[in-house]
């Protein structure tokens, strides 16, 4: 099923763009893995 694992890929891309690099308003306008890993280090590629 190929587009299974492409919607897979897709969602990781999307949950690693959100978490890693959006700025979220909620929280001064960082990104989430800034308050989780407070050295900005970002998750390993993948």
């Amino acid at each position: 099923m190929p587009r299974l694992a492409d919607a897979a890929e897709k969602m990781e891309a999307w949950l690693r763009y959100y978490n890693e690099d959006r700025p979220h308003g909620a929280i001064g306008h960082k990104p989430p893995i800034s308050l989780q890993n407070p050295g900005g280090l970002a998750s390993p590629p993948p």
